[in-house]
């Protein structure tokens, strides 16, 4: 008995060290950092397959940038929540989880940490590569 209570206590000890250990972690990364380990965690779709995703319709575009960049333009029928505030307005904006979600930003940073956030709340999320100036640069369409 007092192996299994030892097991169990040792067990419960790893289990507490690797909730802790990323938190720890990330005191000690760059902002750049924290994209590229963002990045390895999302799933991206290229700017010319976010085009399509919006002409076929079902997709909620989210724009993750400032309220004055989003004025300046954005996709057409983009939502927009600030970076900042996504995780305490989400839920309200996009209740469904299920939703079919594509983030961007500027170029791709703030996209990929909200993508990341998205997903650790459970959303069904994309980024799309090089954000708003790939979309830009492609030509398509904006409002």
């Amino acid at each position: 008995m007092k192996r299994r209570a030892l097991f169990v206590f040792v067990l419960a000890f790893v289990f507490g060290l690797a909730l802790i250990a990323p938190t720890a972690m990330a005191k000690d990364m760059t902002a750049k950092e924290m994209v590229t380990t963002a990045k390895q965690n999302i799933t991206e779709v290229s700017v010319s397959d976010a085009k399509a995703l919006l002409d076929k319709g079902g997709y909620i575009f989210l724009d993750v940038r400032t309220s004055k960049e989003f004025k300046m333009g954005h996709i057409p029928g983009a939502m927009h929540l600030a970076r900042g505030l996504l995780e305490f307005k989400i839920a309200k904006a996009v209740p469904d989880k299920n939703a079919n979600i594509i983030v961007y930003c500027k170029s791709g940073g703030r996209g990929s940490l909200a993508t990341y956030t998205l997903g650790q709340m459970g959303y069904n999320v994309k980024n799309m590569d090089g954000g708003w100036k790939a979309w830009e640069k492609a030509g398509y369409p904006i409002e």
